[in-house]
């Protein structure tokens, strides 16, 4: 699948987010993790999360309604939750306890009131930027830049291929998600230097 945009399962990963003030490193206990790993979570893959957070002394103040799209790994999230996400095997569960110091995220909105936070969250990996040659298979036309079509188009062959179609109205949601997340100078299209960021070891 190292050619594919788009990773071929939908699963579900919980994550136990607990911030604190003392400790200095994301500590991840893992509470459950399958037997079969078929493929594990890597910087780039886009997440579609539900999430549940709550304050330390158990009042939960947010339930989502609708999913969180974002890519994990590249400060999207905050970074101890970003760290914490990375290797996990579908269906596996994490508590994940990240220190005050690891809570700002490096680009993107982030809930301001994260700290002394505990958020529960299940989240469906659904695709990640894997390759330039993922990029060549989208761009069509070969101008180096992507259409809204031409991704669109692509899900909807790739879910296809591997016995997976949604509805149309699925395809749009990712693509409108994918393009508010990548088209970082909003003109309508992902170059492929908009496209490739994900690959940057430095991010």
């Amino acid at each position: 699948y190292s050619n594919n945009i788009f990773s071929k399962y939908f699963v579900l990963f919980y994550f136990y987010l607990i911030v604190y003030l003392e400790d200095a490193e994301v500590k991840i206990e893992v509470l459950f993790k399958p037997l079969e790993c078929a493929q594990k979570s890597k910087k780039g893959d886009l997440m579609n999360v539900h999430y549940d957070g709550y304050l330390l002394d158990g009042t939960q103040f947010v339930c989502s309604r609708s999913p969180l799209w974002m890519v994990v790994g590249v400060g999207q999230v905050i970074r101890g939750l970003d760290s914490g996400m990375l290797d996990m095997c579908p269906g596996e569960k994490r508590k994940i306890t990240v220190p005050l110091s690891w809570r700002s995220a490096r680009r993107g909105k982030v809930n301001k009131q994260i700290s002394g936070l505990i958020k529960l969250i299940q989240s469906h990996p659904v695709s990640g930027p894997r390759s330039m040659e993922a990029f060549s298979d989208m761009d069509q036309n070969k101008d180096r830049k992507l259409t809204k079509d031409e991704v669109k188009q692509y899900l909807k062959e790739d879910y296809t291929k591997v016995g997976n179609p949604r509805d149309d109205a699925f395809y749009q949601r990712i693509m409108e998600d994918i393009f508010m997340k990548n088209d970082h100078n909003k003109d309508g299209l992902i170059s492929a230097k908009e496209y490739n960021v994900y690959e940057h070891d430095e991010l």
